[in-house]
């Protein structure tokens, strides 16, 4: 009901959809659920992104600001700057966990290791 009230908005900006760059000598990509709503895999808003080919599991708040698994305590204003930020988190040496489902593995020890 409420997003039918809504009127009709403009299109998104393309960086406001997907993303793929470099980030610190990490490579960081994102596609935003609009976009890959064909595979279903996805609920409306939400992002699937990885750092360098590993997914990496992002949340938005109720006040619209995204933030990782990786760095849970601090919002960022765009799901961009929530993964760079986890890559800032991560360093220079640390990797994201792969689970023997293919996701993520977050528990632990902030979704990382050496």
């Amino acid at each position: 009901v409420v997003l039918a009230s809504r009127g009709p908005r403009a299109a998104e900006p393309a960086a406001d959809l997907v993303f793929d760059e470099t980030y610190r000598g990490r490579r960081i990509r994102g596609i935003r659920a609009s976009v890959a709503a064909a595979a279903g895999a996805l609920g409306a808003g939400q992002w699937h992104v990885t750092v360098d080919g590993r997914p990496l599991h992002l949340m938005r708040r109720a006040d619209g600001t995204w933030l990782s698994m990786v760095d849970h305590y601090r919002s960022y204003a765009t799901a961009l700057d929530a993964v760079r930020a986890a890559v800032d988190e991560l360093g220079p040496g640390r990797q994201l966990r792969e689970t023997r489902n293919g996701g993520a593995d977050m528990g632990g020890h902030s979704g990382v290791h050496a």
